[in-house]
């Protein structure tokens, strides 16, 4: 591979995307990449770092292949990419019909140059065949933070992504974020043999982002908020988004909002998609001034003209509130962001880390099951789950649970072999002896063996891998193979569901007594680790120092300390550095408190009532007594999957102390659950 000159990238840019010129970073990375670098680029929210593998992949022989954590940033991508001529397709969970097949032929044709999938993809054995079939030049993986551990928005299953690469021999790869501590940046360079060199990382700042944190009491924060909107309003500054914990929380804020005159919708993951994408479509249209969100918005949003960022509640960390204010302002024109800050919600942040930490008793179960399975199957050291059915087995969430699965690949337990679909179901588009005498007669004889191994109703047929593959001859790929085409061919629809993946399980490995209790503490580790990062934000939000030089430093971004005589307020070189636009800088020192009593404990009795309570519902559907976490967590009113499916949340006790802090409810339930034993 080699680097194309700087006048036909600049050529591409023009003629292309309409772009006189980089911005920063931009030419570098696409350099990089031509030259067969593999690259991590590091810009800010909203500073093009789509462009970088868009206009490499023009110049690339074959497919790019994009990994990205969201349906809404897919798409979005992809509607800039049609306007500009590109052609490029997603495969995902929205497609119908035969427009996957579709898009598949326009990879193998070469047609399509970009493709854009979830990580979860990987896991779809239609996908892995097809996708080791056609040449791959690039890989990137958008959100790449979410590779590392030490990342706020981790996710487990990105952890494979290497393997993936590897095995797929894709030569180049690229990965882009815009939130990275220099823990997380390294750790991701690591990950994919990226040189130091070839980390190309713009700057943080963002000087026409304003910042102020505002301490306000819970009773008040509806009117400032409103007062704020309005005043953007009379300001004529344009659309915003404001920022909630809980899905309630946006409905009712949205609903005071439009009481008070103001054009506002709530946005949150309970509506369906349909619901969710109309919405999005009326504010990226000016239809909706304000969206009150969880942080289900955002990531998919390429709204250039957002005028302000309301945080109403807390947000997650100090990465979180850094993305979130990002998408204000990417037109490169003022914009504000306000935090409406007090200490009242800590406990609702804080249980969301604590209700996914696993319980010991959930992880020895799965131990148990991988053993009990092992031991009964026909199969040699090999074990299935469908993850849905095991987050239920085990009364571990989904998560959480995929988290675990991974940690057991990396300790040597379990080995992913494969994944397949348990249910294929098939209808017919023309008869069925039409379809075979289609074809010659050793295929009519295969495509006979597969018809006559599905059981057909009046309309769909399902498909008996067991029966079918009781034939040695005849092999799974082969089978799903024929399907496809014959779907491609519009002979028939295929539709697959149930998806289960097979490990193969190395038994000394589970036989280490100490496997169980060291699973635990990597979870506890990690509790630990969220809790200092809540704790590390409300610092933030209280420090005497200016936010914005602080907020740049925690992503190792050294522009203040390198230009410290060219920034507002700066001073000579070798004092404290201000930015001159943050609520700090301004002379405004936020003190965080509860604005609220603190609510009472429930009595003893109430406590020991609610405990009785959770006992008897659960009575018989359980194999083992319940632990103090479960106790705590019911009282706390956290969902997991065991008291979901026993309709927990109706028991009077469910939720008494949801106002508390977890630890509180730890040390308050710890001696009442021991008297029980």
């Amino acid at each position: 591979m080699t680097s194309q000159p700087t006048s036909a990238l600049q050529s591409s840019l023009l003629t292309t995307f309409g772009f006189d010129g980089f911005r920063p970073g931009q030419e570098q990375t696409i350099s990089q990449l031509l030259n067969g670098q593999s690259s991590l680029a590091i810009f800010p929210t909203g500073s093009g770092k789509s462009l970088c593998y868009q206009l490499t992949a023009l110049h690339l022989p074959h497919l790019t292949l994009v990994v990205s954590p969201l349906l809404a940033l897919m798409k979005d991508q992809l509607a800039f990419l049609a306007s500009k001529g590109i052609k490029a397709a997603s495969i995902d969970s929205t497609l119908k019909g035969n427009e996957a097949q579709t898009v598949m032929a326009g990879v193998r044709d070469g047609d399509i140059k970009i493709l854009m999938v979830s990580v979860e993809r990987f896991k779809n054995e239609r996908f892995r065949q097809f996708i080791e079939s056609v040449p791959v030049s690039m890989l990137v993986v958008d959100e790449a933070h979410c590779i590392s551990e030490w990342g706020h928005n981790f996710r487990p299953d990105y952890l494979k992504l290497p393997s993936y690469c590897q095995a797929l021999k894709i030569p180049l790869v690229l990965l882009l974020t815009a939130t990275a501590t220099r823990k997380v940046k390294l750790d991701m360079a690591a990950k994919f043999a990226i040189r130091d060199e070839h980390i190309v990382q713009t700057g943080f700042y963002r000087a026409n982002l304003d910042l102020s944190v505002l301490p306000v009491t819970e009773s008040d924060k509806n009117g400032l908020l409103a007062q704020i909107i309005s005043q953007q309003s009379t300001q004529q500054q344009g659309p915003g988004i404001v920022y909630v914990t809980l899905q309630h929380s946006a409905e009712k804020v949205a609903l005071y909002l439009t009481q008070q005159g103001i054009n506002a919708c709530a946005y949150h993951a309970g509506f369906d998609s349909d619901t969710r994408s109309q919405i999005q479509q009326d504010f990226m249209a000016g239809k909706i001034q304000v969206i009150v969100a969880t942080i289900a918005f955002g990531m998919g949003i390429d709204k250039s003209d957002i005028r302000f960022v309301i945080h109403y509640d807390l947000p997650k960390s100090i990465e979180n509130y850094s993305q979130e204010i990002g998408r204000a302002g990417r037109d490169g024109m003022p914009a504000q962001c306000f935090t409406l800050a007090n200490l009242d919600g800590l406990n609702t942040v804080e249980n969301f880390v604590y209700g996914d930490t696993p319980e010991f008793n959930g992880i020895e179960m799965l131990l148990n099951s991988i053993k009990d399975e092992v031991i009964t199957s026909a199969y040699d050291s090999k074990w299935e789950l469908q993850i849905l059915q095991l987050s239920n087995a085990v009364n571990i969430k989904q998560l959480p649970l995929k988290t675990l699965l991974v940690q057991l690949e990396l300790a040597g337990v379990i080995e992913p072999l494969y994944a397949y679909f348990a249910d294929f179901k098939i209808k017919l588009l023309k008869p069925k002896t039409e379809i075979i005498n289609s074809f010659n007669a050793q295929r009519q004889d295969f495509l006979q063996r597969i018809f006559n191994a599905t059981d057909f109703k009046k309309v769909w047929g399902s498909l008996n891998f067991d029966t079918l593959l009781q034939d040695k001859t005849i092999e799974r790929n082969r089978v799903i193979a024929a399907l496809e085409y014959l779907q491609e061919q519009q002979l028939i629809i295929l539709e697959t569901k149930g998806m289960t993946e097979v490990f193969k399980i190395n038994l000394t490995e589970l036989a280490d007594p100490s496997l169980c209790q060291s699973l635990a503490n990597y979870f506890k580790d990690n509790e630990v680790k969220e809790i200092k990062r809540i704790a590390a934000l409300v610092r933030f939000f209280q420090l005497d120092t200016c936010l914005t030089v602080n907020l740049a430093r925690y992503f190792d971004d050294a522009f203040f300390d390198q230009n410290r005589l060219d920034v507002s307020g700066a001073g000579e070189s070798g004092s404290t550095p201000q930015c001159g636009h943050c609520s700090v800088c301004r002379g405004q020192v936020a003190v965080l408190e509860r604005s609220q009593a603190q609510v009472p404990w429930p009595s003893d009795e109430t406590l020991k009532q609610g405990m009785s309570e959770l006992t008897e519902r659960l009575a018989g559907k359980i194999n083992q007594p319940l632990s103090l976490e479960s106790y705590c967590r019911f009282f706390a009113g956290m969902t997991v999957p065991l008291f979901g499916r026993n309709k927990v949340r109706q028991l009077s006790g469910f939720g008494v102390c949801e106002q508390q802090r977890y630890q509180g409810i730890r040390d308050k339930i710890a001696p009442l659950f021991t008297t029980m034993q």
